[in-house]
């Protein structure tokens, strides 16, 4: 399969690896964008690879709670430009299918297109959502949403950045006040910002650590120096560095950011939390829609001048 400069541009965005050494990779693995991953990882020349990381479209993200907070909605509507984005009108539009959301009983967002449009019944969503295509003159798209319940405490909500990323969080808790509310909403915060893929480590499929084992073992046998250590030596640097990973892609286990020492974890002071207002407190889940993750936008020019300098 022939390399292009465009593939090439793909694969640096997404591992951070030089240019010649992604065309290398792709070039090695007949264009195969996961395997051209694991041979940049294994040649010790990329980290985890950030395959949801390339945000394209335009649009916000928004939520929507009970007036109990027992009961939240995250949902994701995509426009062309960013102009359309920052209208208030759509703006509205978005809060309009933030509200149906919570409500709605549609398991995905197919269903959800095709039951009644609230604000006017004798629409779909769908349909309503075509109405608006033609007022606002730019193709629109209700791309996601996910709800999330707890019944035995609250759900906390967080929108960064004028809807560009929203987050929510399930907090299991026995006692609900204004200081296990800050507390969530700075959990919240910490999932914006450090963008985890997990809640906790026994979320992590024991598959997903293998295969991150035989990455690094790879590293290492790559590397004469660290290949020539003791069997024991290597397996404590693998599994010290699968920690390391771990405390990086989990929420809980990550360092809070507010942190006076700069070493507390987001567990350590969920817990300091909870002991200072006698409460039973988890953090059972968290969801993070980022607006445009994971969607392509055209193509730009920045490919043409990759390939003007590999000469491709």
């Amino acid at each position: 399969m022939a390399v292009t400069a465009a593939m090439v541009k793909e694969l640096r965005e997404m591992t951070g690896a030089g240019m010649m050494d992604c065309k290398k990779a792709l070039s090695a693995t007949d264009g195969d964008m996961d395997k051209a991953i694991e041979f940049l990882r294994e040649k010790g020349l990329a980290a985890a690879a950030k395959k949801a990381g390339r945000i394209a479209a335009e649009g916000i993200v928004k939520t929507a709670l009970t007036e109990d907070a027992k009961k939240a909605v995250v949902v994701e509507v995509n426009a062309e430009t960013d102009f359309v984005a920052k209208n208030e009108k759509f703006q509205n539009y978005v809060a309009d299918v933030a509200a149906q959301a919570l409500k709605t009983e549609a398991a995905d967002i197919d269903a959800f297109l095709a039951e009644k449009w609230e604000k006017d019944p004798t629409l779909t969503v769908k349909e309503a959502l075509s109405t608006q295509i033609s007022v606002i003159g730019e193709k629109l798209d209700i791309r996601r949403f996910e709800q999330v319940t707890e019944e035995n405490g609250f759900v906390a909500s967080y929108i960064h950045g004028g809807g560009k990323i929203g987050v929510l969080v399930d907090v299991e808790t026995d006692v609900v006040n204004e200081d296990i509310k800050e507390m969530a909403k700075n959990v919240a915060m910490q999932a914006a910002a450090l963008k985890p893929q997990y809640t906790d480590r026994s979320e992590v499929s024991a598959e997903f650590i293998e295969h991150e084992k035989g990455i690094l073992m790879a590293q290492i046998q790559n590397d004469p120096k660290e290949a020539s250590k003791p069997e024991k030596v290597i397996a404590g640097i693998i599994q010290g560095r699968i920690n390391k990973e771990l405390k990086e892609i989990c929420l809980l286990d990550q360092v809070y950011v507010k942190a006076e020492d700069g070493k507390q974890s987001v567990a350590q002071y969920v817990a300091q939390v909870a002991k200072a207002n006698g409460a039973k407190i988890k953090i059972k889940k968290f969801v993070r829609f980022e607006t445009g993750e994971g969607i392509e936008k055209k193509k730009e020019d920045f490919a043409e001048e990759v390939a003007k300098q590999m000469g491709m």
